[in-house]
């Protein structure tokens, strides 16, 4: 049997109760696109198992939300592809729609509540997201229940802000081991002992409950899953050249551990050693579980909460008693990963504001405002990548065309755009919009740590200079004696790519 999910994790936004007489129970899939090690698929479960009704899960994609483009929706449509194979044969409903045309699916959500006992949604406080989720609140006629799956610690539980990786460190340390034994099942719709999922056949037969509904809005066709079809949204940001989906997921996760692990510690910031996980897109999308990649990597490294070292808290390394290289990776996927969503939480879409970086970050790049830059750029230069700096270019054709750039690079880029931009706040405005509009991995959480860190956030002073101020700054100069990127330039070089 699927565990009960873990009460922080559980959130209902009213008080209305389920319905007995419903004809199933609906799982309204939004964050996290995956049909394991979810706790929000866990709840719905348990509901259609409690109540011996089918499950139905409803994967919905808008024709037109923020920064909609071929590139996004064809990373979505892949992993809808992915769960129509996965739901062939097996005791639940899937149904992928895609919206034809702005406005198309209005109603659809409605019209599945009407008929079912309760929804399960994913809780996703970032973004446009809560209030998509609390407008549904209002309108549903059932119990509406999301729960969060996003990371090891349970969003929220920190009830405090963090100034520094090390203080949220400290804190994980202290806290997170209670609740390291609260993971999703890995496979929540495979048969188990009790009563098994009632057979949603029923519903879809001429005169099922889901009959109407299925013909006013039908799933998407596989021409449009599979590729086939063109989709309809701004075909000027292209699909990434590498496929999305819980299958590409998985396949990228057996091939970091084997190849990347090994050396991550000690190259993971050379361009040149393709050394990094690369999972950010299928963590953002949800097509990934951090509690999966945790659950690889302690069976991999034969690890038990007795190898834990309470000395080393607060430590970058030691803590977890696992080898270099573990890790140093556990401290991006859990430290810094999660150093972001608490972020959110505490401060909803505030914290992406340039008046919220710590005073003296704020403070000293006002002062510098007005300094002398010798290179001065707009958002359109920028965005085709026309700047004098051969590895910032490579790196901006690389967010272009492949939705991702080197961790290590990423850092670059933003510091290049603070210094090159006629004001700080205009920087903080680029930054945003270049990485929303072609970053596979964009309008994440994470995404806001990392540019705000170019300005300060999470840092300290640094000797004060020009533009910068007291504000850590990079050069290229110095990136290209500390890494190697003579492959990465040749990669991404203006004759490789097209813009």
């Amino acid at each position: 049997m699927t565990p009960p999910v873990p009460p922080r994790r559980l959130h209902a936004f009213h008080d209305r109760p389920h319905r007995r007489d419903g004809a199933f129970v609906l799982y309204w899939m939004i964050g996290q696109r995956r049909l394991g090690w979810n706790f929000a698929l866990d709840r719905a479960v348990a509901w259609a198992r409690k109540l011996a009704r089918p499950l139905v899960v409803l994967e919905a994609l808008r024709h037109d939300y923020p920064w909609a483009s071929a590139r996004h929706h064809r990373f979505v449509l892949d992993g809808m592809r992915d769960h129509l194979d996965a739901a062939r044969g097996r005791r639940f409903l899937y149904h992928p729609y895609v919206e034809p045309a702005p406005g198309a699916g209005k109603g659809l959500l409605e019209a599945l509540a009407d008929r079912a006992c309760v929804v399960v949604t994913d809780h996703v406080p970032f973004y446009f997201l809560p209030r998509m989720i609390a407008a549904a609140a209002g309108r549903l006629p059932v119990r509406l229940e999301a729960v969060d799956s996003h990371g090891l610690l349970p969003l929220g539980e920190p009830e405090r802000d963090f100034t520094t990786a090390h203080s949220f460190r400290i804190h994980l340390h202290k806290h997170l081991l209670d609740h390291l034994g609260e993971a999703p099942h890995p496979d929540p719709l495979a048969p188990a002992p009790g009563p098994p999922l009632p057979d949603p056949a029923p519903l879809t037969a001429p005169e099922g409950a889901l009959a109407p509904i299925l013909a006013r809005w039908p799933a998407a066709s596989g021409a449009l899953l599979s590729g086939a079809a063109s989709v309809r949204a701004d075909a000027r940001v292209a699909p990434v050249p590498f496929p999305g989906g819980p299958r590409a997921a998985r396949a990228r996760l057996e091939r970091f551990l084997a190849h990347g692990l090994p050396v991550y510690h000690e190259r993971r910031n050379d361009p040149d050693a393709d050394a990094g996980s690369r999972l950010s897109p299928y963590l953002h999308w949800g097509y990934l579980s951090v509690h999966q990649v945790f659950a690889a990597l302690r069976e991999r490294e034969g690890w038990t909460p007795l190898r834990v070292r309470p000395e080393q808290r607060g430590k970058r390394a030691g803590w977890w008693g696992m080898s270099p290289p573990a890790e140093a990776f556990l401290d991006e996927l859990v430290t810094w990963r999660e150093l972001g969503f608490n972020e959110w939480v505490r401060g909803g879409a505030e914290v992406e504001r340039f008046d919220t970086l710590p005073a003296w970050a704020r403070e000293t790049l006002l002062a510098h405002a007005g300094d002398p830059r010798p290179h001065r750029y707009r958002l359109d230069a920028f965005d085709e990548a026309r700047t004098h700096d051969p590895l910032w270019n490579a790196a901006q054709r690389e967010l272009r065309t492949e939705g991702t750039i080197h961790n290590y690079l990423r850092m670059l880029w933003g510091k290049k755009i603070l210094e090159w931009s006629a004001h700080p706040r205009e920087a903080l405005e680029i930054m945003y919009e270049l990485n929303n509009r072609y970053a596979v991995d964009g309008r994440d959480p994470n995404s806001t740590t990392g540019i705000m860190w170019v300005l300060g956030r999470y840092d300290r002073g640094w000797p004060e200079r020009d533009v910068y101020g007291k504000v850590r700054s990079m050069s290229s100069a110095a990136t290209r004696r500390k890494v190697s990127v003579d492959g990465y330039l040749r990669r991404f070089s203006e004759q490789n790519t097209f813009l």
